[in-house]
């Protein structure tokens, strides 16, 4: 780092804590130094909103309130308790840490960059977090936010996004983390990224480093960070079958233990591939989990839904068994539902959009 740069560095380091303790963010996790706690924050807060997390944190520690009520829950009831909240992948992650946690380290986070990147669903950026702000390791805690305040302070050219630069924003973030102070360091980080320092519209007014940001000395602010364009997002069809048995229960399917969205229960069915129409579609779909063969009636209704990497409609169709009896094939397990089962089963978003459409449907 070049001696202007070093002196930038120092000022903005100064200048950053002083401006976090007048405007830090009042947060429940913030309110206290439990490892278990401050852990389960971040793992909420990774790809989602702070408001959105506030109720899911404060539900899912009475539920589990130690690494111990966690480890011990079946993961049907960590799910649910997660539901909604998306990412399942988090909720299997933090359930299979838990019972490392209690296994091999007695019920204690542990407190090494080795050992707790080892945990399920831990990577360099939650590992940061979690040993600067529970531990108060001088440690860095770099995601995207962080990455566009160096870009602009420092006027990086090298793309955020380019998994190649990562090391120089690592490194850059390392050098600024001070001994003593760096879990109120990298939390003011995440507080400006969130609150002033903006991927669009940032409010250089009343930012901390306003006058030592390069950026906003030459009016580069909607300019950085460069990123690398992402690929288009597809767009996916899938299809799934209302049958009810004579009790008037549906049948629904438990998601194999891998894949997208594992372990949560749906109605059957699966996704259109190119070519299918979704009658043909379903029938092999239900087939293929079920051992089942239907017969495919009126089409009932469809719902949309964005994940991360594609856009998906999912509709659904009337459907009666013709042949066969219902054995988890290609599915976990399935079951007869009551309304009073479906509303306890652990289910995804787009999912529970399905049935409320349903509902509104039948009228």
């Amino acid at each position: 780092m070049t001696s202007g740069k070093t002196d930038i560095a120092r000022l903005f380091r100064r200048r950053l804590l002083a401006w976090y303790r007048r405007h830090k963010r009042l947060l429940p996790w913030r309110e206290t130094s439990d490892p278990y706690r401050i852990w389960i924050s971040e793992i909420m807060l990774q790809q989602t909103q702070v408001d959105t997390v506030i109720p899911y944190y404060e539900r899912f520690l009475k539920r589990f309130p130690d690494v111990f009520a966690l480890a011990r829950a079946p993961l049907h009831d960590v799910l649910k308790a997660w539901e909604n909240l998306g990412y399942y992948s988090r909720a299997r992650h933090l359930h299979a840490a838990a019972k490392t946690i209690v296994d091999q380290w007695g019920g204690r986070v542990p407190d090494t960059p080795e050992a707790i990147k080892a945990l399920p669903g831990i990577g360099d950026y939650t590992a940061g977090a979690i040993l600067s702000i529970a531990y108060g390791q001088a440690v860095p805690a770099v995601d995207g936010n962080v990455r566009r305040i160096l870009s602009r302070v420092f006027a990086i050219a090298e793309p955020a996004n380019d998994p190649q630069a990562q090391k120089h924003f690592y490194d850059l973030a390392a050098s600024l983390v001070p001994t003593g102070s760096a879990s109120d360091f990298n939390q003011a980080l995440m507080d400006l990224g969130a609150t002033v320092c903006r991927a669009r519209h940032p409010a250089c007014s009343v930012c901390p480093a306003a006058s030592l940001c390069l950026a906003n000395r030459h009016s580069w602010q909607e300019r950085l960070p460069v990123l690398r364009r992402s690929p288009a997002v597809p767009r996916r069809e899938a299809v799934a079958a209302v049958i009810r048995n004579a009790q008037g229960y549906l049948l629904v399917v438990q998601r194999p233990a891998a894949g997208l969205l594992a372990s949560l229960w749906k109605l059957p069915g699966g996704f259109i591939a190119e070519g299918k129409t979704g009658t043909i579609a379903l029938r092999e779909a239900l087939c293929a989990e079920l051992d089942l063969s239907v017969r495919v009636g009126r089409r009932l209704c469809f719902v949309d839904h964005a994940y991360t990497h594609f856009r998906l409609r999912l509709f659904a169709y009337e459907a009666r068994i013709s042949k066969g009896s219902p054995r988890p094939r290609g599915c976990a397990d399935w079951r007869w539902a009551s309304p009073a089962d479906v509303k306890k089963l652990p289910m995804s978003r787009v999912d529970r959009k399905l049935l409320e459409a349903l509902a509104d449907a039948d009228g």
